[in-house]
């Protein structure tokens, strides 16, 4: 019998606010080794919140967050990118007059190994090979897809161990959106741990192996997809299709 991977993110009873507003209300997450969790729900459900508490823009105010046993509740953003967590965030923030190679290696900026940092940069454009055709192109005049591709890439350039993604499948072409799915699957098979918020229910489905439903900043449900499905109500509510 195999094992249960260690858990690699823990977040534990977690209450994020904006000012006097409780965005996230209690909230416990795990991510273990080699796993993809999708954070699923409406907008104003705490998915970017989540994933702001975890990168240290917003710190808890009550709760913990554990990553690989230590814990970063409080940790400054930059420190929390040095233990190894990066993030392609919502709506990609590329740089969008710098070349597609310079916003792939300001992902590295942390980094000082120069050979890791070419072997991290063929790996990106093997993952997105339409990257390396366009590398010395402005980031800006990409297509929506591109920007996303890079926006992974940049955020790969750190050499997570814990990659998270808010929304990646948002404002690009369905032939696209399957690329994208494979990409992060064989990153996953790579055995990086991700965390995704998604709103995109198809493409949850494809590439999730555990689903956290967030509603009103409450955890509704987490478990498996097929665990999921066979709960018809929230079934109904969540993945229609």
């Amino acid at each position: 019998m195999n094992a249960t991977p260690q858990a690699i993110l823990e977040l534990n009873d977690v209450h994020t606010f904006y000012g006097s507003i409780e965005a996230l209300k209690g909230i416990s997450i795990d991510v273990h080794e080699g796993e993809i969790v999708t954070l699923i729900g409406a907008n104003g459900a705490g998915k970017s919140t989540t994933l702001r508490s975890i990168n240290g823009l917003n710190h808890p105010r009550e709760g913990t967050i554990h990553f690989q046993g230590q814990d970063i509740t409080d940790e400054a953003p930059h420190n929390v990118v040095k233990m190894g967590i990066s993030q392609s965030p919502e709506g990609r923030r590329l740089f969008p007059r710098m070349s597609v190679l310079e916003n792939l290696q300001m992902g590295a900026f942390q980094r000082s190994d120069r050979s890791g940092i070419k072997e991290g940069m063929d790996r990106v454009f093997s993952l997105f090979p339409r990257l390396a055709e366009r590398k010395n192109q402005k980031a800006g005049t990409l297509s929506g897809g591109e920007q996303q591709m890079c926006a992974i890439g940049r955020a790969l350039m750190a050499q997570p161990k814990l990659l998270m993604l808010d929304e990646p499948s948002e404002g690009i072409a369905p032939r696209i959106v399957e690329q994208m799915a494979k990409a992060i699957l064989d990153l996953k098979d790579e055995g990086l741990s991700i965390l995704v918020s998604e709103q995109n229910l198809h493409f949850a489905r494809l590439i999730a192996d555990e689903a956290v439903i967030l509603e009103r900043g409450a955890v509704r449900f987490a478990g498996t997809l097929q665990d999921l499905e066979a709960q018809p109500d929230v079934r109904d509510a969540y993945l229609a299709v």
